[in-house]
């Protein structure tokens, strides 16, 4: 298995692995979507920071499982959780999303040609559907917020179908790589 974990809970004596947990997601076992965007861009940034393979190759492999999940919808608005049973009548987030395209076109800037050209165009299809009016808010509503349609923690209910202040901050970054980008 490719994804990654919200938690991890290691002995501290051992270093051995006690827990794996998914707080926020559908199980333990599931693949909560903005924790899995979380663990693209965090292996993404390790990379540029060290410049150690390793991250990047983890960055790579959680990329290459997340963009190939048969369950991806239509409009490239993630599920809250790739694994819930009520997909597709399920709440979606867009922090996810705009999460993903941030990670993906900072990845595309370190992969070989091909990979780069498949995660730009994937972060480009992510952005596209997140500047549609379904989810992005008129200018003056939303709380002042541009995303609409994140959710925070679906198990607590709490942040479900809201606008979130990560979902914008992404979403702004990722529009600003995309915009160095293609004046390069």
């Amino acid at each position: 298995n490719l994804s990654t974990w919200h938690v991890i809970d290691y002995d501290p004596q051992t270093g051995e692995i006690l827990h794996r947990n998914t707080a926020q997601g559908y199980s333990d076992d599931s693949d909560w979507a903005r924790g899995q965007m979380w663990g693209l861009y965090g292996y993404t940034m390790m990379y540029r920071e060290t410049k150690k393979k390793e991250y990047l190759r983890h960055a790579h492999n959680v990329a290459e499982y997340l963009t190939s999940r048969s369950n991806w919808p239509e409009d490239n608005i993630p599920y809250w959780d790739f694994d819930c049973p009520d997909i597709p009548n399920t709440a979606r987030d867009a922090s996810s999303a705009a999460i993903m395209a941030s990670a993906l076109l900072e990845l595309s800037t370190y992969d070989k040609k091909s990979a780069a050209k498949r995660w730009r165009t994937f972060s480009e299809k992510l952005l596209s559907s997140l500047s549609q009016p379904s989810y992005t808010a008129e200018y003056g509503s939303n709380g002042g917020y541009i995303l609409m349609h994140s959710t925070g923690s679906l198990p607590a209910k709490s942040e479900v179908d809201a606008p979130q202040t990560y979902a914008d901050y992404y979403y702004v970054e990722a529009l600003i790589r995309l915009k160095k980008l293609l004046s390069e």
